[in-house]
């Protein structure tokens, strides 16, 4: 698999890290730029070396920077990695409204319609996909509205079909079904490593609850397709068990964590030997 996947698909982590919707979901994202590390971060986000810029098309604020909605309609790496990072929200607001943050699990459920979703609409329609944004924003409404988490998490379900039925539909350009997952699978990985590390610096609850729900995507769809990667891609199985083991200890629950204290240079060494493993 080409190494340039991991410099488009994640815009870099330096550009990550250096833009102001680092804080979370919860804070506003800056205006479109074609040179993302130029925006100031906030004083209490540690800053990072410059990246490349994101690529023409690219989307999103925290930890969804970098999905290049240009090559998601000829990509099937690049287009389910749009899809997994709308899906980590809609994890992330499930757990959270359970444990009692309903502000939060509003937001996320929203967030996606307006940084991934909108981008991608015409890539989706080209590909046949029957969109799914208003079950999104239904959700968003329904948490306010004080629907039992019972019955919001029957709405993230039939969320999380929809995007099964939209992975489906994503383009062929050759590369197995196994390349494509180990690829998203790691995406997923890296951003909850490094989310995991702007929540320690900022003692914020949303980049927390973006990691958290990257990990719980990183962790599901492993789980369903270990076997397979196992046979196709064994190092990558290995680097994947570890690094997902030590996300499950940082990212114990969708709740507001007292202290963060997971060894966050451990994490990244973990993250890191994942994507040399798929490179």
């Amino acid at each position: 698999m080409p190494h340039f996947y991991h410099s488009w698909t994640r815009l870099g982590l330096g550009a990550l890290m250096g833009s102001t919707a680092l804080a979370g979901c919860g804070q506003p994202a800056p205006a479109s730029s074609p040179e993302p590390a130029a925006v100031e971060a906030p004083a209490d986000v540690p800053q990072a070396p410059a990246a490349e810029p994101a690529p023409v098309g690219s989307v999103g604020g925290e930890g969804e920077g970098g999905v290049a909605i240009e090559l998601a309609a000829t990509d099937p790496v690049v287009f389910n990695i749009a899809l997994a990072v709308t899906e980590a929200h809609i994890i992330a607001a499930r757990d959270a409204y359970s444990a009692g943050e309903t502000d939060a699990a509003a937001e996320m459920f929203a967030h996606p319609v307006s940084e991934v979703l909108f981008d991608m609409e015409p890539v989706l329609q080209a590909r046949g996909v029957t969109l799914f944004d208003r079950l999104l924003t239904d959700a968003s409404a329904a948490v306010m509205a004080g629907e039992t988490p019972e019955q919001v998490s029957a709405r993230t379900d039939e969320i999380i079909a929809a995007l099964r039925a939209a992975s489906l539909k994503a383009p062929d350009n050759g590369t197995a079904p196994a390349g494509v997952k180990v690829h998203v699978i790691a995406d997923m990985i890296e951003r909850a490593a490094v989310m995991y590390r702007i929540a320690a610096a900022s003692g914020a609850y949303e980049p927390y609850l973006d990691g958290y729900g990257f990990y719980k995507v990183a962790e599901m769809q492993f789980a369903a397709s270990q076997d397979q990667i196992a046979a196709s891609h064994p190092e990558a199985g290995e680097a994947m068990t570890r690094a997902i083991a030590a996300l499950a200890l940082a990212y114990p629950d969708a709740a507001p964590q007292d202290a963060l204290t997971s060894d966050m240079s451990r994490l990244t060494v973990l993250a890191s030997d994942v994507t040399l493993s798929v490179n």
